[in-house]
């Protein structure tokens, strides 16, 4: 009898573990196709942003008051993208170039940074270039490019007069 109920408990082992091997890969899966989804959202974000546009960042700030308690705000960062770096989702990285008070200001924001409330397009600027780096000397300005789905006139060019 003894035998009989090592015998039973070996089995009942086995078969347990034989339950947990099935149940791991479910909810794997399960959790690998959350990722998915969020992944994909994420990269369509990063799609979206390209040099030249005008952007504001809003970014979280957290202070403490004098008196000991911490608050938190959010602090506007409005500037032209210069530059957009890194493939990869978790290392993306934009350059975000402002001029404040006569003072030329840059700022590097990770995209995977928790601290980024929201990112908002306000104008996108005609450019050739993937880095704008030219524009830290350069004194002109760039155009403003057309709303999609807008026609633009072309005027017609008079000729000079001749004397």
């Amino acid at each position: 009898m003894a035998e009989d109920t090592q015998k039973t408990a070996e089995e009942t082992e086995v078969k347990t573990e034989g339950n947990d091997i099935a149940e791991t890969p479910a909810e794997e899966t399960a959790e690998e196709t959350v990722t998915t989804v969020t992944e994909e959202v994420k990269k369509d974000d990063l799609d979206m942003l390209k040099p030249g546009q005008v952007i504001r960042v809003h970014l979280k700030i957290k202070e403490t008051t004098p008196k000991g308690d911490e608050r938190e705000r959010i602090q506007v960062f409005e500037g032209t993208i210069i530059a957009k770096k890194g493939r990869e989702r978790n290392s993306a990285t934009i350059t975000v170039r402002k001029v404040s008070k006569g003072y030329g200001v840059e700022r590097i924001f990770p995209l995977r940074m928790p601290a980024i409330a929201k990112i908002e397009l306000v104008k996108e600027l005609k450019t050739r270039r993937a880095k704008l780096y030219y524009t830290r000397t350069s004194k002109r300005k760039l155009k403003e490019t057309a709303p999609k789905g807008t026609v633009q006139k072309k005027t017609a060019r008079k000729a000079p007069k001749r004397k």
